[in-house]
């Protein structure tokens, strides 16, 4: 079974952030999928009560799982009332137009209205 839930230990939070060369703030957050203690996949954000920025997201290869991954990260944005998202200029935009989550590309601004629909369209 597959597990997509945000990091709530410090630690694996911190581990996180810094394998993938970013560094933690208190606004700092994770949500990770995981299956039999392998890690799927995961994304890294800064999340403040207006916005999210999404600074990694992983798989790049899996689009069910990446949609999956984002659409958790999102929801935990959604649910404190922070309805503003956007990636960060360091990643690919690529999959967020495969997911079709771009709302503009020029303010690097996600669609997270799409949380609430239906994933993956080009799948």
């Amino acid at each position: 079974m597959i597990e997509v839930c945000p990091v709530k230990d410090e630690k694996v939070l911190q581990e996180l952030f810094s394998l993938k060369g970013l560094t933690l703030t208190e606004t700092s957050g994770a949500v990770i999928a995981k299956s039999k203690g392998e890690t799927l996949g995961c994304c890294l954000y800064e999340l403040d009560e207006r916005k999210i920025i999404i600074l990694f997201l992983e798989p790049k290869n899996d689009l069910l799982m990446a949609d999956g991954v984002l659409r958790s990260a999102l929801h935990v944005a959604a649910e404190r009332s922070a309805m503003d998202a956007f990636y960060s200029e360091f990643l690919d935009e690529e999959i967020f137009k495969k997911l079709g989550f771009i709302k503009s590309s020029e303010q690097r601004r996600l669609d997270i209205d799409k949380l609430f629909g239906g994933c993956c369209q080009e799948i």
